[in-house]
């Protein structure tokens, strides 16, 4: 039986990154790998020259955007509003949607792989609501130019870029 995957791996990982027009951040797409639809949203919650970061300890030490998986039963930004006070305890004002990438990868969390289609959004906070729910996370302020270095997600640094370019 003929298998274009098997002939043409570098072909399809082209037409799967682009396919959703999306920008491709991260691993490469691993043609023997099942990829588990894993929509997520994430916010550049800026105040003055500071943002809003979240530190995941666990399962891997990462320094990011906050946010995460939109469940089934809510839309993006109901998961965005919930993922924020989860991660960080703040509250947060939606200003508008920048965009979207996807980065396919291992989520050592879930232990499974997953093509991650993260939508990302501007944000502004509110207030402290209470401290971080999520186990293993804590918030971070810091400059904006210094968040460049700590983001663990090339895909998260580069929409930040784009903010601060617009500034």
């Amino acid at each position: 039986m003929f298998s274009a995957e098997g002939q043409f791996p570098a072909v399809i990982s082209s037409v799967l990154g682009y396919v959703s027009g999306m920008r491709r951040y991260g691993q490469s797409v691993k043609t023997d790998i099942t990829y588990k639809h894993r929509p997520g949203v994430y916010g550049v919650i800026l105040h003055g020259n500071e943002i809003l970061l979240t530190h995941q300890a666990v399962p891997e030490s990462e320094i990011q955007l906050p946010g995460g998986g939109i469940d089934p039963d809510e839309t993006a930004l109901q998961a965005l509003h919930r993922e924020c006070l989860e991660e960080t305890g703040w509250k947060v004002q939606v200003d508008r949607r920048l965009g979207a990438y996807q980065r396919f990868t291992y989520m050592l969390d879930y232990e499974f792989w997953a093509q991650k289609i993260c939508h990302i959004y501007l944000c502004r906070p509110v207030y402290k609501l209470q401290d971080p729910i999520e186990p293993f996370h804590t918030t971070i302020w810091t400059d904006v130019d210094d968040a460049l270095d700590l983001i663990s997600n090339e895909g998260d640094c580069d929409f930040l870029r784009a903010v601060l370019a617009l500034r």
